[in-house]
């Protein structure tokens, strides 16, 4: 079986150096500005690093090893990680392959253990070694497939219990953390030797309705409190000779801790402004609890986890989870960059509107509670006056999408686009978003402030959990 994909290399040939409005660049595409992402990943390594805890970076949205080494904390003794799919670990071997003997390491599949990923993650633990792998389970069903990849590495899994905190998507909630004795079966696979509990781990995307910094910051309060009170109602259950992991987030709590932490020059010149919520009672609470666990008499490490925090995108913005936040242009990484095929502005509807090519497929059927629409265009190429009303992709159908005012101000009946233009639009959901593509253009608009310039492209790991034979030929 082969792949239809072009090598990395022979994309990174044919297209770096070119711009991404040149004839033989396809469009729609998805791109990514390499400037913005670096400074996202580096006030995450600096906000944990002021806080005192632990980061576990989900790759999920990007799918991609470049962005993964990017989302490590290179002066860090650890990397850890989260993959909602066996494909996207797999991604990730070369990296850790890399600093395996440099560095711990651990790779957190991120949904409960089902029997059909059980061979293929040991088959990964075998090549990484003791402690890479680990997985979470919600049910004591799920106990002998521990032992089946215990069977087949001769070395115990790391486990997380995962707990229900309010999403109610998966886990347990922690009055509930025992169900059908899952505790008491754990400890006697603990004693057996086939399985470490590692801790708790909870994600909870409530705080993607949120509206403020300090709403925000109240999810990740209440995911800590859960997981601390599940500790404490089950401790006669739970391992007296490690100290646990509480592992929470989702990138909306997670990135509102950034308002606890120092803002610095080089933000301030980025967009960024001093953020007055740091003395909210939520903050105070938020402190606190971390305060408790940083004691060294504590039994507990606090772990944030977050992906979509290096490329985010109108939801995430929508949450205004981080005070202060400068220009779209200045904090969503990815776009998707399409062409204008037709313009409607001499009264053949009733509002002016443009045709142009990206919809469902190119930008995902994703809504964002903030504006009624499916993407919003950037100021790239139309000029800073955009931005006052902001031009919104309002339909899609399958591979078109219509343009029109988000709300238009006096004078801006007409929309100022021809047929042939570019535009750069900004997806409501990056995950969703970037499924569509096979890789990334990369442009750097610390180098380039067009950011229109390809330095790099970026191949996503594409797929389910189904073996990718490209991905396999990439990484052998």
């Amino acid at each position: 079986m082969t792949s239809s994909y072009p090598a990395p290399d022979e994309l990174a040939i044919f297209y770096i150096g070119k711009h991404l409005s040149d004839d033989d660049v396809p469009k729609p595409a998805a791109v990514l500005d390499q400037a913005i992402i670096r400074r996202h990943c580096e006030r995450m390594k600096r906000t944990v690093l002021e806080l005192g805890v632990k980061f576990r970076a989900h790759v999920k949205t990007h799918k991609t090893l470049e962005l993964s080494e990017m989302q490590m904390d290179l002066v860090s003794s650890e990397a850890n990680f989260i993959a909602s799919t066996i494909l996207e670990i797999e991604t990730l071997v070369p990296l850790l392959q890399r600093i395996k003997t440099s560095r711990f390491f651990n790779v957190l599949y991120g949904i409960p253990l089902i029997p059909s990923k059980v061979v293929r993650l040991a088959e990964i633990a075998k090549i990484l070694g003791k402690n890479s792998i680990s997985v979470m389970i919600d049910h004591p069903d799920q106990i002998p497939y521990l032992e089946k990849f215990f069977e087949i590495t001769d070395f115990p899994i790391g486990v997380f219990l995962k707990v229900d905190t309010g999403y109610h998507r998966a886990g347990l909630p922690p009055v509930s953390l025992n169900k059908n004795g899952l505790l008491e079966r754990l400890a006697d696979a603990e004693k057996k030797g086939f399985v470490s509990l590692l801790g708790l781990y909870s994600h909870s995307s409530l705080s993607y309705s949120a509206k403020t910094a300090q709403e925000a910051m109240s999810y990740l309060v209440t995911e800590i409190q859960g997981c601390k009170d599940a500790l404490q109602r089950w401790t006669h259950l739970l391992p007296q000779d490690r100290k646990l992991v509480i592992s929470v987030g989702a990138t909306p709590q997670v990135t509102s801790s950034y308002n606890l932490a120092p803002t610095k020059n080089e933000e301030m010149n980025a967009g960024f402004a001093p953020n007055p919520c740091h003395k909210s009672p939520e903050a105070k609470e938020l402190k606190d609890l971390l305060r408790e666990f940083k004691d060294p008499s504590s039994k507990v490490n606090i772990e944030f986890h977050a992906g979509n925090y290096p490329v985010l995108d109108m939801q995430q913005v929508s949450t205004h989870a981080r005070e202060g936040d400068g220009r779209l242009e200045d904090e969503i990484a990815l776009s998707v960059f399409a062409e204008v095929c037709s313009v409607y502005n001499d009264g053949e509807r009733e509002k002016a509107e443009a045709l142009i090519a990206a919809g469902t497929l190119a930008l995902a059927r994703e809504p964002c509670e903030s504006y009624p629409g499916w993407g919003v265009l950037s100021s790239w190429g139309l000029g800073k006056e955009v931005e006052k009303s902001r031009l919104i992709v309002s339909r899609i159908s399958q591979e078109h999408g219509i343009v029109a005012w988000g709300s238009p101000l006096a004078g801006q009946e007409s929309i100022p686009l021809k047929i042939g233009q570019f535009v750069k639009v900004f997806p409501n959901h990056a995950c969703v978003t970037g499924a569509f593509y096979g890789w990334y253009f990369i442009v750097d608009s610390d180098l380039d402030p067009d950011a229109s310039q390809i330095v790099d492209v970026w191949v996503r790991g594409r797929g389910s959990d189904v073996t990718n034979p490209y991905m396999t030929m990439r990484y052998q």
